[in-house]
């Protein structure tokens, strides 16, 4: 399952996700979305998991927890249309 992570501080890395997400099963893929300008973070990533009930969970504990300051949000990331 791939879940959309908004809310993030600007200092936020890659790791940083893996590493709390990972608290609930295996990580597939951590991504913070940068500016292709400026390097700079855009707020949002996006973690990937590969067993759902794990990532479930995932959501469950971490939607509205905080991480580096900021109460984060994570929902299941949509499809692109």
């Amino acid at each position: 399952m791939n879940m959309y992570v908004s809310n993030l501080s600007f200092h936020t890395v890659d790791e940083d996700l893996k590493n709390l997400f990972g608290q609930y099963g295996a990580v597939s893929s951590a991504k913070v979305i940068t500016d292709r300008e400026t390097g700079r973070s855009r707020g949002f990533g996006f973690v990937e998991m590969e067993n759902d009930s794990e990532a479930k969970a995932a959501i469950d504990a971490l939607n509205g927890s905080e991480l580096n300051g900021r109460n984060i949000v994570v929902n299941e990331a949509k499809p692109k249309e």
